[in-house]
């Protein structure tokens, strides 16, 4: 109830200045035609007339665009034309118009709703008490048409702008192909960069261990003292545990069973437990999202931890999970010293991994902290 309260009173404030609005665009609309009326009469200052014409549309589309994203979180593309504005504005007075219309039965609604407040304060004999009671619910039912009013108009506000401003239909599949084309490259990259890495994290490590596992079993072989081949012996086996820790953990960066087995948070509280400071994870999340996404989530999460340990010295980490308008959103925080690199090689990765999902991957990291690596995934 209250989100939906606050709602109708973010879209009311948008349409009170989309009404006043409405009046400049209005008046620019007339104004471009009786201009363009001109080029059509004298079509030799065409560019002259234009050029002010279109520059002119464009700022008022932009400060329409602002209001629009703010107070009806209607978000449309940047990518428009100058005569894709021009015409958004020659349309867009009208529902200036019609929410203007519909704020002030609102008003009313809300004045002859309360009205029984102030007559039975002010006035001392109230005669008509039926016609108080009926004029006050006749407003109150007002007031409730309006706010369904309010919702509509914002509603046909956004359609208005994403259809007028939005990119055309071929322009629209040519840039998905584009989108998904650089994902794809994206993603063979990615791949590439694990297989390194993981190439790099066995050969540095378990290999590494396991060359100093043989060597000392054959010097346990060859020694003809029994308490030096015992020490040795010893020796090998915490480098075959080690090794095996190694691996383990070689395994559990490529893919974490804990996923599979126990869902997304279950994996993220692992690696809060993993690390060598205090992490508090927020899970707000009411299901388990799909395996993809969550796969990202994971190493997102797995990255920036990591990397924060490795390089900020934090004394803690705040890991928030949540869902907001159709969009998982992931955020990683730390007090250390700041000043990551977000074209690093392990943030690229990660950055690679979201956008091959539609994703945003942001990292906000000024010099002496704190870092903020933020991700948002569409979800269903």
């Amino acid at each position: 109830m209250r989100v939906m309260a606050r709602r109708v009173v973010r879209c009311a404030v948008g349409l009170m200045w989309g009404a006043a609005a409405a009046v400049v665009e209005l008046l620019g609309t007339v104004l471009a035609g009786l201009l363009l009326l001109l080029v059509v009469a004298w079509p030799r200052p065409r560019r002259a007339v234009l050029r002010p014409v279109l520059a002119g549309a464009r700022r008022v589309t932009e400060l329409e665009r602002t209001r629009l994203r703010v107070w009806l979180r209607v978000h449309t593309s940047p990518v428009y034309e100058d005569t894709q504005a021009l015409q958004y504005l020659a349309c867009r007075w009208a529902l200036g118009v019609l929410g203007a219309v519909v704020m002030l039965s609102a008003a009313v609604g809300l004045g002859y709703g309360t009205s029984w407040m102030y007559l039975w304060l002010l006035v001392d004999d109230v005669r008509n008490t039926g016609a108080v009671v009926y004029t006050s619910l006749a407003g109150l039912f007002l007031l409730f048409l309006t706010v369904q009013g309010i919702l509509a108009v914002a509603e046909l506000e956004g359609k208005l702008a994403r259809r007028m401003l939005g990119p055309r239909h071929q322009e629209e599949l040519e840039r998905r192909i584009a989108e998904l084309s650089a994902s794809r490259a994206a993603v063979v990259d990615a791949v590439n960069d694990e297989r390194r890495r993981i190439e790099r994290d066995l050969h540095d490590g378990v290999q590494q261990r396991l060359v100093a596992l043989g060597m000392l079993l054959g010097r346990a072989l060859r020694s003809q003292d029994p308490e030096r081949a015992d020490r040795l012996l010893r020796q090998a086996h915490e480098e075959s545990r080690q090794a095996l820790d190694d691996l383990r953990e070689v395994a559990w960066r490529i893919y974490p069973t804990t996923l599979d087995e126990a869902g997304l948070r279950a994996a993220l509280e692992t690696v809060a437990e993993r690390a060598s400071v205090p992490v508090r994870v927020e899970y707000g999340l009411g299901g388990e999202p799909e395996r993809p996404v969550a796969t990202v989530v994971y190493f997102v999460v797995c990255e920036a931890v990591t990397n924060a340990v490795k390089h900020a010295a934090p004394s803690r980490i705040v890991v928030a999970i949540g869902s907001k308008e159709g969009a998982l959103r992931v955020s990683v925080e730390d007090d250390g010293r700041g000043g990551a690199d977000a074209s690093g090689s392990g943030l690229f990765g990660l950055a690679r991994r979201v956008a091959a999902l539609d994703g945003r991957l942001e990292v906000r990291s000024p010099p002496g902290g704190p870092t903020l690596v933020t991700a948002e995934l569409p979800c269903a």
